[in-house]
């Protein structure tokens, strides 16, 4: 199915009982274990087993134009929101296009419409599973004044999104206050409200959501959570250590390795991860909501001025510049990391963040060897 043995499936991913070819259920994955001295590795609950088998398939053509080199050069991120299959615009401001921000639009679009139109996809929140409900209502935070809804994705830059949501209601003077973000007070969630209420402001509210290629994204969240803040290297890192380490020797979390980092990953429940690694996909279910702009980490500052217009947000309203502190994750970076970290790892990992790729159209990571090498 897939276009070059990078992209194929490990292995002792199988096809269960089951399936359109056999006449059964819908598709299922189960794994085998592949190592002796690894733990048996929980399924993974990403989604429902066929919509996970839809996009493989809406994936297909995505992979060959990569395989291709078709978006080898490409340097614009996905397209903005205004999906051409919805059935609504919410007026955006046009902008000039260039040919490859069409493609990329187009993949997206065609991608998203084969994959939420797949039989058994929840298109509302209230066809979610309770648990996936749960994170979906407390990753979106409503603005009733500006009648908008966010949902907010944590390493793409939610905090200044959240900054800006706070001078929004006046609980901050302006988006450069100097302090440490608090991510819970002053603001209000979808969670907060009865069911009639969040299927109003679903129904009537301006939607959007921010999104990051996938592997970066996890960079990011590596570098920050287990290269500065204790609490993550005692309560994860102690714990990835003692799993991943043949001698942990006296390591207190704080020297975790990207590929150890990783092969976690490979371990956890997605319904279950840290909402910093938790593919988006899980976090805002794009398509139990229909989101009227999905903007993009590469085009933050463009996507972020198309949002404030589109909420009407004054116009001395600017969304805030990174942080002196903030240290990116450069093209460059993200190339060593994963060039250094065992390909099969990688390789295991991207099914469970094959929709956070797919459905917004990021090509997948190049490891092969003759890239590595350069």
């Amino acid at each position: 199915m897939f276009p070059h043995p990078l992209y194929q499936l490990p292995k002792h991913f199988q096809m269960g009982s089951g399936g359109p070819y056999s006449g059964g259920g819908p598709p299922t994955l189960r794994r085998i274990p592949s190592h002796p001295l690894s733990r048996p590795r929980a399924p993974s609950t990403l989604l429902p087993s066929m919509l996970m088998f839809g996009v493989i398939l809406a994936s297909c053509g995505l992979l060959l134009m990569i395989e291709r080199g078709i978006l080898a050069d490409v340097k614009t991120p996905p397209p903005r929101g205004d999906l051409a299959w919805r059935s609504h615009n919410r007026g955006e401001v046009q902008r000039a296009e260039d040919p490859d921000y069409e493609i990329l639009r187009d993949i997206r679009n065609r991608t998203l419409s084969v994959v939420c139109g797949q039989k058994n996809v929840a298109r509302s929140p209230w066809d979610l599973p309770v648990g996936q409900r749960r994170t979906l209502l407390r990753h979106i935070i409503v603005n009733d004044k500006y009648r908008f809804l966010y949902c907010y994705v944590p390493k793409v830059a939610c905090s200044n999104w959240k900054r800006v949501l706070k001078v929004l209601d006046g609980h901050l003077e302006n988006v450069d206050v100097k302090l440490k973000m608090d991510h819970k007070s002053d603001l209000t969630f979808l969670s907060d409200f009865s069911p009639d209420e969040v299927t109003y402001r679903l129904r009537h509210y301006y939607k959007f959501l921010f999104v990051r290629e996938p592997m970066e994204r996890l960079l990011s969240a590596y570098r920050n959570k287990f290269g500065e803040i204790k609490e993550y290297q005692q309560r994860y890192g102690l714990e990835i250590v003692r799993r991943y380490r043949e001698k942990p020797g006296a390591s207190q979390g704080e020297d975790v390795t990207f590929s150890e980092f990783l092969r976690y990953l490979l371990d956890e429940d997605v319904e279950k991860m840290n909402e910093h690694w938790m593919p988006i996909y899980n976090l805002c279910q794009p398509c139990a909501v229909t989101y009227d702009f999905i903007g993009s980490y590469e085009r933050l500052k463009e996507d972020a001025n198309t949002v404030l217009e589109a909420i009407n947000a004054p116009p001395y309203i600017q969304f805030p510049e990174r942080q002196a502190w903030y240290k990116p994750v450069t093209k460059e970076t993200l190339h060593y990391f994963l060039c250094n970290t065992p390909r099969g790892v990688i390789r295991e990992l991207l099914p469970k963040y094959i929709l956070d790729f797919s459905l917004f159209a990021y090509a997948l990571p190049n490891i092969t060897s003759e890239y590595c090498r350069n």
